[in-house]
């Protein structure tokens, strides 16, 4: 038996800082609000009045839920937290946003090894932020102490996001039609995917966080925080604007351009995409630091596109003009045509993660 009375504060578990984090994220959490949100922060669970939902003829709902990977690691490193969350919003609520659905609230999950109360409310701060450019509600969040399970200064996040989309306006292969033209948007950076292989590279080159990086214009660990771009408001903009001549949208995470866009593709039909933008220069810089062969970095990095939209052809300009409008880089980089196994060849991706999709050639020189 212990010679002293074990508390949960002894155990490393501190319910005061839980406390102030919450006083200290209060304001930010407020900004993020829609007027459906019921009740406030603090709560058992979020609620969201979904009456507006009877106005439709035929409601589906489509959730998403995703975390930011080892991209924290570099936060911690250079004890910037408040873009981690806005990077969090990102990957979560644009996956809804590929269905044609717009997200309607999101709750968050933090799990630390201390809760700082100022490191927690940055955090928040910058999912509140996110939250705000998509026009989601924050309901409600989590953050839990974990001392022996995580370090002091370590924690990792997640979140989970609700949206709807009227049933014939789902999008998808089944909207696919020989012609398309595929339109790519450019990313803000590495966005939030590929970073073990990113601080494996920068480990093996001896290169440190703060380092200055000319071609890069600020420091690496800066280039590597740059918050992941959210294409939400733009992307259901374009979804009003073009109906049914917008066929598949395509988030580009994990896997790269090709084997996302394979994945929104029906069998039977081939994306050529031509490599016709200038790689911007993080990406070039993991290559030859690491020299990372072509096809391990495009299967792991987003290569300066975040996402990719199939069009009908008679609307690609039109559907650039307005996204370009909206601040998002976009061209066009192929097309979509009918095309046999037999005609696909061993060089092109073919379908993704459990999806029995099209296939996507890339083809053709990145812009130095």
């Amino acid at each position: 038996m212990s010679d002293q009375p074990i508390t949960y504060a002894s155990a490393g578990v501190d319910v005061h800082a839980g406390d102030r984090a919450v006083e200290l994220m209060k304001e930010s959490v407020r900004r993020a609000q829609r007027p459906e949100v019921l009740g406030g922060l603090g709560g058992f669970a979020g609620m969201f009045d979904a009456s507006a939902l009877r106005g439709m003829r035929r409601p589906v709902l489509a959730t998403s839920t995703d975390g930011v990977g080892t991209k924290v690691a570099i936060a911690q490193a250079m004890d910037v937290h408040d873009t981690i969350g806005q990077d969090l919003v990102g990957m979560v609520v644009d996956d809804i946003v590929v269905s044609g659905a717009e997200p309607l609230f999101m709750t968050d999950y933090i799990a630390c090894g201390t809760v700082v109360p100022e490191r927690i409310a940055a955090i928040v701060s910058g999912i509140a932020r996110g939250c705000e450019l998509a026009g989601v509600a924050l309901v409600g969040g989590e953050t839990a102490e974990h001392p022996g399970l995580l370090g002091p200064h370590e924690y990792d996040v997640a979140g989970a996001a609700t949206g709807v989309v009227e049933h014939d306006a789902v999008l998808g292969p089944q909207r696919v039609a020989e012609g398309d033209v595929v339109l790519a948007l450019a990313s803000s950076g590495l966005h939030s995917n590929g970073y073990s292989l990113v601080r494996r590279v920068v480990a093996a080159a001896g290169w440190a966080w703060e380092r200055d990086v000319p071609e890069l214009g600020r420091t690496l660990g800066e280039e590597c925080l740059e918050p992941t771009r959210i294409y939400t408001r733009p992307l259901l903009e374009l979804v009003r604007a073009l109906g049914p001549d917008l066929h598949v949208l395509s988030h580009v995470t994990g896997g790269g351009l090709a084997a996302n866009l394979a994945r929104v593709l029906p069998p039977g039909m081939l994306a050529t995409v031509e490599r016709a933008w200038q790689l911007p220069p993080i990406f070039a810089l993991v290559q030859e630091l690491g020299r990372v062969p072509l096809a391990d970095l495009e299967q792991t990095l987003n290569m300066g596109v975040g996402f990719v939209a199939a069009v009908a052809p008679t609307e690609a300009d039109r559907a650039v003009a307005l996204l370009e409008q909206n601040g998002i880089p976009t061209w066009p980089v192929g097309t979509v045509e009918a095309a046999g196994e037999d005609a696909v060849g061993p060089d092109a991706v073919q379908g993704a993660k459990g999806v029995d999709g099209g296939a996507v050639r890339v083809v053709g020189d990145y812009r130095r």
